[in-house]
């Protein structure tokens, strides 16, 4: 009866009209900027954190969230109208999406991917109000030992699940350590990496490289090869599924759900690995594979189940244990700081209302995501028209002015500028920006969590494993990075992640 208790809670927090209107603007931003190709939800709510400020937690969480879970529905419709996916997590929507459009069936697979997300959306949520509740309860019993084992195995698996070349996620991951660690030490006050710079004082300001590596990083990219995009419907019709439509994707969404589900939880970006695999089981298992890249109405349906279940459920670990599994989560993470709530499993025992309030906000987010898209399809097809040398101006002078406005220093201004740089240069470099920053947030929670352990221990490293929790996720880390680093193994990675 308790979760019923908890749930009419949520209810009563997410049902207010200040609620309601902040995630309707959400999942509405969301939505637009998962429609745009070169956006994301990463420098989009990068771009907003400095908008929360001044609204209350709850409203701040719920409009985040919504934009998160509205970009990865958004980025469907240009995968399937115009063969460019909106956002990295659509790029496997595209391949079936895209020839169903050519065959004049692009209402078909919209209405596919509107129903596969919110099929997906509400039992992820479900999973969401059901396990995050013990699973905070457990980690309230995690010591800095424990908590420090954890965060090493999620960094290892961010780099095993990272695209591209283990070793260069690997040089991400420690690049953003470096990176998170300059300004004042925890304990001694004594300046580190700030080169005499008062600046870098209070360290590098998260907002201003988040902007700089994702946002500045990948507009200069856009503009360097801007796409020709060529709308292949200018008016959708035949969004009511035929029932052997339906029938065919039933299984699909079930099965791109539950994957999307559990891979969404893993670090380093489940939403993306999820589409791919859930593509992949069905062309396996389907009775005619050879329909697939050719209009599989169930190459629509698996992928996009499966990248929505994983971006809700990455909340999981995030308000359980404060540990982000990718960027997005690492600037929730933001956002509580800024609010001034410490991020893990206190989140969800002393501050009740605003996780059940989250919680009740996505399944009204998702049911607001059904209604308004599918009617709108026809303004996001017009907004497909808009040139990038027109809209990317526009987002660079809104990226300054919110920097600016975090702490009113233009010392900020300068550094997204030069992490926008950074950024560039690492795409140019194929090394993938997600570890950078996942390094960036946990590095001085992993810092500081060593240090507890070692204060406890009295300098006895042996600490870590002769605890069982700690030694078993140790042990874990150093398994997966061994196996993904073996010849063979590594090999069949970079064949997988190509395909």
């Amino acid at each position: 009866m308790e979760i019923f208790d908890n749930l009419a809670l949520g209810f009563s927090v997410a049902f207010t009209f200040q609620n309601i209107f902040y995630c309707f603007l959400g999942v509405l931003l969301g939505t637009l900027i998962g429609v745009l190709p070169g956006l994301g939800p990463v420098p989009t709510i990068a771009m907003l954190l400095p908008i929360t400020f001044g609204l209350p937690p709850v409203a701040a969480l719920i409009m985040l969230a919504g934009i998160y879970y509205g970009a990865q529905y958004g980025g469907s419709t240009t995968a399937i109208l115009i063969n460019l996916p909106g956002e990295s997590s659509s790029v496997v929507t595209a391949i079936d999406g895209y020839q169903m459009a050519r065959q004049g069936r692009a209402g078909a697979a919209l209405a596919t991917a509107a129903i596969g997300s919110f099929v997906a959306g509400s039992v992820a949520t479900f999973l969401l109000a059901v396990f995050v509740p013990p699973l905070a309860d457990l980690a309230l019993k995690f010591g800095p030992p424990e908590y420090f084992a954890l965060m090493v195995l999620g960094l290892v698996a961010s780099v095993a699940l990272a695209s591209g070349s283990v070793v260069k996620a690997l040089a991400m991951v420690v690049l953003g350590i470096l990176l998170g660690l300059s300004g004042q030490d925890v304990y001694t006050g004594a300046p580190r990496f700030t080169f005499d710079m008062l600046e870098l004082a209070d360290g590098i300001e998260f907002v201003a490289l988040a902007m700089g590596v994702f946002g500045i990083g990948e507009i200069v990219r856009n503009l360097e090869d801007e796409h020709t995009r060529t709308v292949m419907v200018q008016k959708v019709k035949g969004l009511l599924l035929s029932k052997d439509d339906i029938k065919r994707i039933i299984g699909p969404i079930l099965r791109g759900t539950f994957l999307g589900s559990f891979l969404g939880i893993l670090p380093g970006g489940g939403a993306i690995l999820s589409s791919f695999a859930a593509y992949s089981i069905e062309k396996k298992i389907s009775r005619h594979p050879e329909q697939f890249g050719r209009g599989a109405i169930e190459g629509v349906a698996a992928p996009e189940s499966a990248n929505n279940a994983g971006a809700q459920t990455s909340f999981i670990p995030m308000l359980t244990l404060g540990i982000p599994s990718n960027p997005v989560m690492a600037l929730m993470i933001g956002a509580l700081i800024i609010q001034g709530i410490v991020p893990g499993p206190n989140v969800v025992n002393e501050q009740p209302s605003l996780f059940w309030g989250i919680v009740v906000s996505m399944w009204l987010g998702n049911l607001m995501l059904v209604v308004l898209n599918l009617p709108m399809i026809g303004i996001w097809v017009r907004l497909l028209t808009v040139p990038y040398h027109i809209l990317f101006p526009l987002i660079v002078g809104f990226c300054c002015i919110g920097v600016y406005s975090v702490n009113n220093n233009s010392i900020d201004v300068f550094t997204m500028a030069v992490f926008g740089l950074v950024g560039y240069v690492l795409v140019k470099l194929d090394c993938e920006p997600a570890p950078l920053l996942l390094g960036f947030i946990i590095g001085p929670m992993l810092e500081e969590y060593l240090r507890r352990a070692m204060l406890i221990s009295r300098g006895d490293p042996t600490v870590f494993f002769t605890r069982p929790i700690s030694a078993t996720m140790l042990a874990l880390a150093i398994l997966a990075l061994v196996v993904v680093l073996l010849p063979s193994v590594r090999k069949k990675r970079e064949e997988a992640f190509k395909e």
